[in-house]
């Protein structure tokens, strides 16, 4: 996850990103099958962020895990196979990634469709 130099540092010493990346590094240890990710992407600039996206889609490819993301973040789309819309606490809809039609994704976030 890019934080090799801070190898030694105390997590008092790390901005929220880095410590954001260490806990994903933390859970990938044990080569889990599941992973359940809340907001991955939530406290990363737009780079770090996008490489976590292609490590957990190399995951998912290369050793099989299934990723279950709670996100905002739009670019999560890309690699997710189903998609849940949840509004107002409740499940709206589940789509196959084949049906998204990402066009009509900004209104989906806004709740106009």
């Amino acid at each position: 996850v890019g934080l090799a130099e801070k190898a030694t540092s105390y997590p008092s010493q790390l901005s929220g990103g880095q410590q954001q990346r260490v806990a994903i590094a933390r859970a990938l240890v044990n080569n889990p099958t599941v992973i359940l990710a809340d907001e991955p992407t939530g406290n990363l600039d737009t780079k770090t962020g996008e490489e976590i996206i292609e490590l957990l889609k190399s995951l998912q490819q290369d050793r099989g895990c299934t990723i279950i993301t709670a996100t905002h973040d739009v670019k999560m789309l890309k690699i997710s196979d189903r998609i849940a819309w949840i509004r107002d606490g409740k499940l709206d809809r589940l789509e196959e990634k084949e049906n998204i039609r990402f066009g009509s994704v900004a209104n989906k976030l806004e709740g106009k469709d």
